[in-house]
C-alpha cells in the first residue's frame, strides 16, 4: 500500500440578519441582489464606494486599502495597503458596477465591482511580479481569526497558543498555501459576535499561486495574503472578494458555499446517489481499512453479528486483497468495498515497493513529471516519481493504462474506489517534454479521470478540494486539522510505528500519545469549528485521515466522537481480528447511535453552530431545517442535564434527545 508518507513540503504540511438565538447562516443569506441595482457606487478622489449587503465597501484605490461601514454605522477595516506598496496609480475609470484603474510600476490592472452582495476585486498583471495584499486582521476590534485547516478552526488574535511559533504549535511566521494547505479558499475575522457583532469573509478563486502569512503584531494575529503572477504557472490573474459577516465563526464557509451554488459548483449528495443508488450507502456508515480477518468474508459476518447496519471497508492493494467471497458478503451485508490505488506514483516496476507504484510499459520514466531543469519530481516518501496526469491522460484513448488498472483493482466486485492524492490540494506544474502542463491543468486532469470513475463507482479520494466536490462521494483526511507537528511524529517510527507486521502495520494500529502543542492545535475543542461542514456538507461524506484511526489516538477518543456526532460525519477505523474481538462492541455501539442521524441528515446542510457557554465546551449544530440537532459536552461539568463528556442528538421526529457517553463504551 502506498501509504501517506510525511514530507517535509508539498500536502504536509453577511450577512447581518440572524436565526434568533441560533446565529444560523445560511446560503441564501449572501448574494442578495439588492445591491446590485445600484452597484456602481461612488467616487471621490481616491475613495471609491460600493453597496455590499450588510453595508458599504470602501476602497482607497491609492493604496487597495479596504474599509467598509456597516448599515448600523459601524466602521471596520477588511484591509489595510497593500504591502510595500503599489506605485502611484492611474486614472480611475467608472465601470457598469464598480470601476477599473491601474499601478503601472507594478503592471497591475485593477477592477472592483459589486457582486452578489460582495466586493469583488481582480488584479491582471502584464508581468511576473507578486502583490501582499489582503493585509487582514488590522482591525482593532478584530477578536478572532477563522482559518480551514482541516474541518477548521477559530482563534481568538490575542491567544498565546496560537499567538507562538509554528515549532511551538502557533501561527506566528508561518505561511499556508491556499490551494494546498487549507481545505477551503477562504480566512475570516470576527470583529465581535452576538447583537452587534461585525465580521468579514474573505475568499481566494485564484487560489493556485496565492498563500497566507501569520505575524504576531502586538500580541494580536494578523494575516497577509500573498499572490505570485506568473505566466508560466498561469497565474497572472488575482481575485479576492470580501464579504461582511454577523461574526458567527462558520460565516466565511457560509459565504464560500453561496458563491459556489451561485456558480453551479456545489452538487449535491442527493443526486449522486440518484445516479449511483449504491453512494446511498455511504449514509450512516463508519469508515475503515481491513487488515488480516477483518477483510474476510468471516470478519464481515462478524461486524453485521455485532449490529453495524452500514460500513465502507477499505482495503490495500497488496498480495491479499478483499476476495470475491468477502465482497460479496459485505453487500449482502449493506456495506460498500472499495480499494486504495493511487495513480500519482511510479517506481521501476523491477523493484516498485508497492503494486500501485509498478505500471506496464514505459510509464515509469517516461510519464514522470519534470522540473524546469529536467529532473524528476521525486514521489513519494523519496521513491520513484509523481506521474504526469496529462501524460496518462493523453495516452488513455490508445493504451488504456487507468482503465486497466481500474477494472483489474475492482474484478473482486468492489463497488467503491479510494483514489489518494487526486483530490488533494498538491498539484505540480510538469515540464516533461510532450506532457507539460500548469497546476491548474492538472487539476482538470485529474478532475478528468475522477469523472470517468465516478460513473460507476462511489468514489473517495484523500483531503478533498471544493473543487473536487463534482466528482466524489467522500473523501478521508479534511476532517484533521494537520498540525505541522504531527508530520515529524509520523516520521519517527520508533513512536509512531511502521509498516511491520503486514497484517497490522504499527502505524496503523499502534496506540500513540500526542505532544501537549499537537494535541491542543488539532483537538482542542474550543478551536474547533465546522467551516468544511458548513461549506460542503450535503455535497460529500468527510472523514478524518487514514492513519488517524479512532483507536490510534486513545486520549482523545471521547473529543473525536463527540465531534463525529456534532458535525455528522463517520469515524474511520482500522481494523484487523483481534481490533474486532476486542473494539467490535465499542464500535458498534457508535455506530448504531450514528447511523439514524446521519441517514436523516448526511444529505442537509449545517445551517447553525453555535457556542452555548462562554467557555465554548458546549456546542450545538442543526442540520437542514431542523432535521437533527447536536448538543455535546466537551467540559467536565454538565449543562442543562448533558453532562460532560457526552453528546445529545435530537431528529425532529424525536420526543426525546438521543444520548451518547462515548467514554462509557470503552473496552
Amino acid at each position: 500500500m502506498n501509504p501517506h508518507l510525511p514530507k517535509t513540503t508539498g500536502r504536509h504540511r453577511r450577512t447581518t440578519r440572524v436565526l434568533a438565538a441560533s446565529l444560523a447562516l445560511t446560503a441564501t443569506t449572501f448574494g442578495a441582489t439588492g445591491c446590485d441595482s445600484a452597484a456602481a457606487g461612488t467616487l471621490e478622489g481616491s475613495r471609491l464606494e460600493l453597496p455590499v449587503t450588510g453595508g458599504t465597501a470602501v476602497v482607497d484605490t491609492a493604496s487597495l486599502a479596504v474599509n467598509a461601514r456597516t448599515a448600523s454605522g459601524r466602521e471596520l477595516v477588511l484591509s489595510g495597503p497593500a504591502g510595500g506598496g503599489l506605485g502611484k496609480p492611474g486614472p480611475v475609470t467608472r465601470t457598469g458596477d464598480g470601476a477599473s484603474w491601474s499601478y503601472p510600476a507594478k503592471g497591475l490592472k485593477v477592477t472592483a465591482s459589486s457582486e452578489r452582495g460582495r466586493l469583488r476585486i481582480k488584479l491582471r498583471a502584464d508581468r511576473d511580479g507578486s502583490v501582499s495584499w489582503p493585509v487582514t486582521g488590522t482591525d482593532r476590534a478584530a477578536s478572532a481569526l477563522q482559518l480551514p485547516r482541516g474541518e477548521g478552526l477559530d482563534v481568538p488574535v490575542r491567544d498565546a497558543f496560537w499567538n507562538a511559533s509554528a515549532e511551538k504549535g502557533g501561527l506566528a511566521g508561518s505561511t499556508v498555501d491556499m490551494g494546498e494547505g487549507l481545505a477551503l479558499p477562504l480566512w475570516g475575522y470576527s470583529m465581535g459576535r452576538g447583537k452587534g457583532g461585525a465580521g468579514v469573509s474573505y475568499l481566494t478563486p485564484t487560489d493556485i499561486g496565492t498563500s497566507l502569512r501569520f505575524a504576531s503584531t502586538g500580541g494580536r494575529l494578523r494575516a497577509t495574503a500573498a499572490h505570485a503572477f506568473d505566466a508560466g504557472e498561469g497565474t497572472r490573474d488575482y481575485e479576492v472578494s470580501f464579504a461582511l459577516t454577523d461574526g458567527n465563526p462558520v460565516a466565511p464557509a457560509a459565504d464560500y458555499r453561496s458563491y459556489l451554488s451561485h456558480r453551479g459548483q456545489l452538487h449535491s449528495l442527493r443526486k449522486k446517489i440518484r445516479k449511483n443508488p449504491a453512494t446511498g450507502k455511504l449514509l450512516g456508515a463508519f469508515h475503515a481499512y481491513g487488515w488480516g480477518e477483518a477483510r474476510t468474508a468471516a470478519g464481515v459476518d462478524k461486524l453485521k453479528r455485532l449490529g453495524v447496519d452500514r460500513m465502507w471497508l477499505g482495503y490495500d492493494a497488496g498480495p491479499d486483497p478483499m476476495n470475491a467471497a468477502a465482497v460479496r458478503a459485505a453487500k449482502k451485508a449493506g456495506y460498500l468495498v472499495g480499494p486504495y490505488d493511487t495513480f500519482a506514483n511510479g517506481q521501476d516496476p523491477k523493484n516498485a515497493d508497492s503494486p500501485t507504484s509498478a505500471w506496464p510499459d514505459r510509464v515509469y520514466p517516461d510519464f514522470c513529471i519534470r522540473k524546469a531543469d529536467g529532473t524528476p519530481e521525486t514521489g513519494f516518501g523519496n521513491r520513484g516519481c509523481y506521474l504526469s496526469s496529462r501524460a496518462f491522460e493523453k495516452a488513455e484513448p490508445r493504451k488504456h493504462y487507468l482503465a486497466d488498472r481500474t477494472r483489474k483493482m475492482v474484478a473482486n466486485g468492489a463497488d467503491s474506489y479510494f483514489l489518494d492524492v487526486d483530490a488533494t490540494g498538491e498539484v505540480f506544474r510538469d515540464h516533461g517534454k510532450g506532457h507539460e502542463m500548469t497546476k491548474a491543468g492538472d487539476r482538470e486532469m485529474r478532475l478528468a479521470r475522477m469523472r470517468r470513475l465516478s460513473k460507476n463507482l462511489v468514489l473517495g479520494s484523500e483531503s478533498a478540494q471544493p473543487w473536487a466536490n463534482q466528482v466524489l462521494a467522500y473523501d478521508h483526511g479534511s476532517g484533521t486539522p494537520v498540525a505541522d507537528g504531527l508530520w515529524g511524529l509520523e516520521r519517527d517510527r520508533k513512536t509512531w510505528g511502521g509498516w511491520a507486521p503486514g497484517n497490522a502495520p504499527k502505524m496503523f494500529f499502534k496506540p500513540v500519545k500526542l505532544p501537549a502543542e499537537v494535541a491542543t492545535a488539532m483537538y482542542d475543542p474550543k478551536y474547533r469549528i465546522p467551516l468544511y461542514e458548513k461549506a460542503l456538507h450535503g455535497s460529500l461524506v468527510n472523514a478524518e485521515r487514514w492513519e488517524l484511526s479512532y483507536e490510534k489516538l486513545p486520549e482523545q477518543k471521547t473529543t473525536r466522537a463527540l465531534l463525529a456526532m456534532l458535525y455528522n460525519t463517520p469515524l474511520n477505523y482500522v481494523l484487523d481480528g483481534p481490533t474486532l474481538e476486542k473494539k467490535g462492541s465499542e464500535l458498534a455501539a457508535l455506530q448504531k447511535y450514528f447511523s439514524p442521524l446521519h441517514r436523516a441528515a448526511g444529505t442537509e446542510q449545517l445551517t447553525s453552530f453555535r457556542w452555548l457557554t462562554g467557555d465554548r465546551s458546549v456546542q450545538r449544530t442543526v442540520f437542514g431545517d431542523g432535521t437533527l440537532t447536536v448538543t455535546a459536552n466537551f467540559g467536565s461539568r454538565a449543562h442543562d442535564g448533558l453532562a460532560g463528556g457526552c453528546v445529545d442528538a435530537k431528529l425532529r421526529t424525536d420526543k426525546q434527545p438521543r444520548r451518547l457517553c462515548p467514554a462509557q463504551l470503552n473496552g
